[in-house]
């Protein structure tokens, strides 16, 4: 062959790669009256690729490599709409949207961190959407509490939820259910951002995600995904304003600095509170709390292929009353919002999180790298109420320095998958984890004049303990599923971790007024441990709308080492092994009525192996855990939505959790106590809730439309103990929202535990208890641009 016709054949093949990879689609989207939307989001799943639709309702996405893409058409009021297309050349497609009051949307999740339907997935899945978040009124993560079958969240004052699926509870610092922000471990209590800004929808998986998601995802995991900038300029402003002095004032803006390229988005968020509890020793408010919230995207989309996204979250916290506490369930519920402590003070709390990702998607695989960084500095000012009484008897000191009472952790992970084009019957995702975390906590336990009442022999001084947390560690995963038909597919995966575990301590005492003398030298103690994480499952898509699943899942919490307290009786450096749990459902999800009712259902049981059960020790409020028990747990779950008519919504669901343990030793004084048969801690056994939406359109436009929301709370019995001493009665709550909402703008006045239920819903092992919110209300206004 001569050069010439070498050169012709390569020109060739270089003109039908061309071609094969400069693809476009375009089309228009309209409403059923055939009237444009503009601002609707195209997006081609599992891509880098999506735009808007201008005036017209037009769009045009460029530079696509062909094949076949799900294509997902979504906008504020109209329900979700999918199609598959095979882009080749210039394809074009036009997309009709019904608005989301005549039918429910399709849900699309990153559960198995990569875009896919809910409904059709083998796992059971709640998801929040955006208006969700809006019309329930949630501002903290633990105010999904109720609204997700068998979920349980609260926290007692210093804004670290303690957070329980399925009867399995987080109770150490070590979390049972996994939180993820943005696609970022959120990797302990320390370090996670309850308060919720701009958020696009939050995923809920039930049951151990050990295979994907590796640590402390024993009882689940919850993803929370912000809202990220598009080529459309968009923005938001809100004012909510209540009683017990509430204010919240939010923004955001979401811009493309270079169309197609470049992208800006700004989210900001400031709170302040003035308290519901008295402080009955000085008569002034107790917990007033104020703090600021941000989050900061800079997206850039280098080709069709390939984007990079930096992201920054800020959480600037100031709390007056972080442990709003009284001695005892009984006298909180007696004398409720009223506390009565000497030694008060103001919590500093920042946190820091960033994360740097980038995407690629290509013909042989798809590639993910995020890196994150994430940072906690908490301490009090002044030294805090160690036994929640007017007595001079115990008080913590940690406010030693920037160097002290710092959480850092940097975590990389590297993902590939399967192509978004491939056609195989055989879909494949691979990584790898690994994480450092580093933790100097210095904790002063002052006891005071009064502290022969708390039974010190000793008097006015300070036990001074150190413990310098040293942990890194990595995984590798795989996770396959084959298709065998259309109606028929099994998934299985495996994980491996590895993780090592040092610890330091020392102690000092020191008299007032004088210099510490050492009492522990310098010990140091390591750990590792390993694990391995499976799954298998199977599902059967009977119909488009209609899927049965059965799957089993393993999920491991990471062993320790306990820390040093004041306490000689409790010898620190005492090593604790990993919790497993081993997670068996099977379940149905279903639409019906062209899309009017979904219906979804499961039932599972759990059995947990080396429980982890940690005791409180005080007063220097740490923890030392102890593999002591083994847990099953089982029971069923359904959730409920449905459009039945136009304007009105309608969303209930259900949980039923019958967990106990079926080994469990404690020590108590100088025994063991057999505690077998004991229910699991901050777990009700019944979750119910109804939410009702009725939304009338005004005018014949019906572009203003008068909206009335209600919902019904109902938690069951639930114990906060493993003695099963602290209960809480089942109980009731009402909320409700009234306002007017058009497509730019809302006004609704709104009100929380309407009746003023008063009821526990935290409380330590202990006995020190925290009380639910109080009735609430107030008015909410708010713009989107």
């Amino acid at each position: 062959m001569t050069n010439t016709k070498i050169l012709l054949l390569l020109s060739g093949l270089f003109f039908l790669r061309s071609v094969a990879f400069a693809q476009s689609l375009s089309g228009i989207v309209k409403d059923a009256k055939g009237i444009a939307v503009h601002g609707a989001n195209v997006y081609l799943l599992n891509t880098n690729l999506s735009t808007s639709t201008n005036a017209n309702g037009g769009f045009n996405i460029k530079n696509i490599p062909a094949g076949n893409y799900t294509v997902k058409v979504s906008a504020v009021g109209y329900a979700t709409l999918t199609k598959i297309i095979n882009v080749t050349n210039a394809a074009s497609v036009n997309f009709t949207l019904i608005n989301a009051d005549k039918q429910l949307g399709e849900v699309f999740v990153t559960a198995q961190k990569q875009d896919e339907e809910s409904q059709k997935l083998p796992m059971s899945i709640s998801v929040i959407t955006a208006k969700q978040v809006d019309d329930d009124k949630i501002w903290n993560i633990k105010d999904i509490t109720g609204l997700v079958p068998n979920l349980y969240a609260a926290n007692p004052g210093d804004n670290r939820n303690v957070t329980s699926v399925r009867g399995i509870t987080t109770t150490s610092y070590d979390p049972a259910v996994a939180t993820y922000i943005d696609g970022v471990n959120q990797f302990g209590l320390d370090t996670y951002i309850a308060q919720l800004l701009d958020v696009d929808r939050i995923e809920i998986l039930r049951g151990p995600q050990g295979t994907l998601y590796g640590r402390n995802a024993t009882g689940g995991v919850i993803n929370i995904i912000t809202k990220q900038p598009t080529n459309e300029t968009t923005g938001f402003a809100g004012v909510d304003i209540g009683n017990y002095d509430q204010q919240r004032y939010s923004f955001g803006l979401r811009t493309p600095i270079i169309k197609d390229k470049l992208f800006l988005g700004v989210a900001g968020l400031f709170s302040n509170f003035g308290g519901f509890y008295t402080n009955s020793f000085n008569n002034t408010k107790f917990d007033k709390q104020h703090y600021f919230l941000g989050n900061y995207y800079l997206k850039f989309l280098a080709n069709s292929k390939l984007s990079f996204t930096l992201n920054v979250k800020n959480d600037i916290n100031r709390n007056n009353g972080p442990f709003t506490l009284v001695s005892s369930a009984q006298q909180a519920l007696a004398t409720p919002f009223v506390v009565d402590q000497n030694a008060t003070t103001t919590m500093v709390d920042n946190t820091l999180n960033a994360s740097l990702s980038a995407n690629y998607t290509g013909s042989a695989f798809n590639f993910t790298s995020q890196s994150s960084y994430q940072k906690n500095y908490r301490y009090y000012k002044q030294p805090i109420d160690g036994d929640f009484s007017p007595i001079d008897g115990i008080s913590l000191i940690n406010n030693y320095g920037p160097d002290w009472n710092i959480v850092q952790t940097g975590i990389q992970e590297f993902r590939f998958s399967s192509p978004t084009t491939s056609t195989s019957h055989l879909k494949w995702t691979a990584g790898a984890y690994g994480f450092f975390n580093y933790s100097p906590t210095k904790v002063g336990t002052h006891f005071g004049s009064d502290a022969q009442m708390v039974g010190s022999t000793v008097s006015n001084f300070t036990s001074i303990n150190i413990n310098t947390s040293t942990n890194y560690g990595m995984a590798f995963y795989g996770q396959v599923t084959y298709v065998f038909t259309p109606e028929f597919d099994v998934t299985a995966g495996l994980r491996y971790d590895y993780e090592h575990k040092k610890e330091f301590i020392n102690g000092a005492y020191q008299p007032d007024g004088q210099a510490p003398v050492v009492t522990r030298t310098d010990t140091a103690s390591t750990a590792t441990f390993k694990a391995l994480s499976p799954k298998v499952t199977a599902a059967w898509h009977l119909t488009p709308n209609n899927n049965l699943y059965a799957a089993y899942n393993r999920g491991f919490r990471a062993g320790g080492i306990s820390e040093l307290g004041s306490d000689p009786s409790q010898p620190p450096l005492y090593n604790y092994k990993p919790e497993y749990s081993d997670n068996y459902e099977a379940g149905t999800k279903n639409t019906f009525l062209d899309k009017r009712i979904r219906l979804n259902a499961d039932v599972f049981y759990t059995r947990v192996n080396n429980a982890q059960v940690p005791t409180l020790l005080l007063p220097d409020a740490i923890t030392v855990t102890q593999n002591a028990g083994k847990l099953t747990s089982y029971g069923a779950e359904a959730e409920f939505a449905a459009t039945p008519v136009e304007g009105l919504e309608i969303d209930y669901n259900f949980g039923y959790t019958h967990a106990r343990y079926t080994s469990l030793n404690i020590p108590v004084n100088d025994s063991v106590v057999n505690f077998k048969g004991n229910h699991q801690v901050f777990t009700p056994n019944i979750t119910s809730t109804l939410l009702v939406q009725y939304a009338y359109g005004l005018g014949s436009s019906k572009k203003v439309k008068l909206v009335a929301h209600g919902e019904w709370h109902y938690l069951g019995d639930q114990y906060f103990d493993l003695a099963n001493t602290i209960e809480q009665k089942a109980y009731n709550t009402f909320n409700a929202r009234l306002g007017v909402s058009t497509k730019r703008f809302d006004v609704f006045l709104w009100g929380s535990n309407i009746f003023n239920k008063h009821y526990v819903d935290y409380a330590y092992d202990f006995g020190a208890a925290h009380l639910g919110n109080p009735r609430t209300f107030g008015l909410s206004v708010k713009t989107i641009f």
